[in-house]
């Protein structure tokens, strides 16, 4: 097995501080580097990056290995954290990790680590490369993305944006692997993060209240809420606070239809199903399985592929998510151009959401996607 140098981003997590002590095992020389994305009130309870950063230290320590702390909160700001903004300000709802990761952990943290003489890069994620032989690319092979072994944890719906050139470069060594055994491994050398909790929503956001934190940036404009039968039911906020299939913090708490709309009971509870930016109006509809809230077709744009072109229609085994942690449904292609894509499900697609990713597979191939600019019901 050939060594390399290998720069392994340490976020504090098990995941990465297991991928590092994996590395060291198989041989190659490991330095991490604890990348610091977000400065804004980072002093604060919900998104302090020192403690994460001693944890990464810690593991380090444990390993043997050399750390260097390196701060990317420009690169986030203007890569990533201000297209997020612009998409909500538009009333979509966009993916921050979907786009960190292109931009920051594998463009701003992999330029890094070449700069450190490096010739690899390894995360926590859990997901593979293979490298497959292919006579009609440059070198003779060509790079896939493959789903992480654990379902539960798959992370290449995040990761649908690399491009060969990073997937060339990258090494996923938790991606074999379910996260039980990541634990399992994480204790029995005495990792001081073996039992960590693993983080949960946006890495710049925290655990802090995200309307909060959404209303220091955006502006906003209350306006009605209405139902789908065009009764006003109250007021919403502002329509960037809201996303489709929404279902807590909509404030009609209590609201009931008693001429059960279609889809929903006298009881059900609301979902947010449209927003109507031009009129400031947000619509909603009581019951899970409200027709509005159904869609056997979407439309992409801003699409990216990790081969380096599209997949073509005909492929047998055609899927795609157009959420996270959401099951692999059929579809076809009903339409393409360089710039955008057309997709058709047999079966009805929940809450489709303009600005999120739709992720196509081939069985456990990632073949990329593009961000959902609008779907379509069914009559």
């Amino acid at each position: 097995m050939k060594r390399y140098r290998v720069v392994v981003g340490l976020s504090g997590g098990v995941d990465s501080a297991v991928s590092a002590h994996l590395l060291k095992q198989q041989g190659h020389e490991v330095v991490g580097i604890f990348m610091k994305n977000w400065e804004d009130d980072d002093d604060s309870e919900y998104c302090s990056s020192r403690q994460d950063f001693l944890d990464a230290a810690s593991v380090a320590d444990v390993l043997g290995i050399e750390i260097e702390h390196v701060n990317f909160a420009a690169d986030y700001k203007d890569r990533v954290f201000a297209e997020f903004l612009r998409e909500y300000q538009a009333g979509r709802t966009p993916n921050p990790d979907v786009l960190c990761n292109a931009e920051i952990k594998f463009k701003a943290f992999l330029d890094h680590a070449m700069r450190l003489g490096a010739e690899k890069i390894a995360t926590g994620h859990y997901a593979r490369v293979r490298e497959v032989a292919d006579a009609s690319f440059a070198d003779g092979s060509r790079f896939e993305l493959l789903k992480g072994l654990d379902p539960l944890k798959d992370q290449s719906y995040f990761l649908h944006r690399l491009n060969q050139a990073q997937l060339a470069k990258t090494l996923f060594p938790v991606g074999e692997l379910p996260k039980t055994e990541v634990r399992r491994i994480a204790a029995e050398i005495g990792l001081p993060n073996a039992k960590k909790k693993d983080s949960t929503g946006i890495c710049f956001i925290g655990e802090r209240p995200f309307r909060e934190f959404l209303n220091r940036y955006l502006s906003n404009q209350p306006g009605p809420i209405l139902d789908d039968k065009g009764r006003k039911l109250g007021e919403h906020v502002g329509l960037s606070f809201y996303t489709l299939g929404q279902r807590k913090g909509i404030g009609i708490g209590g609201v009931k239809d008693k001429k059960a709309p279609r889809g929903g009971g006298e009881h059900d509870p609301w979902f947010v199903a449209r927003k109507d930016m031009a009129r400031n109006i947000l619509y909603v509809v009581q019951g899970h399985d409200h027709p509005w809230l159904q869609s056997h077709t979407l439309g992409a744009d801003d699409l990216s592929w990790v081969a380096g072109q599209p997949p073509v229609n005909h492929l047998p085994a055609l899927a795609a998510k157009t959420r996270y942690r959401q099951e692999d449904a059929a579809c076809e292609v009903t339409g393409a151009t360089p710039d955008h894509i057309e997709l058709r499900f047999p079966q009805a697609q929940w809450a489709v959401t303009p600005g999120q990713s739709v992720v196509m597979y081939d069985g456990d191939v990632c073949l990329g996607g593009g961000v959902i600019t609008g779907s379509g019901q069914p009559a």
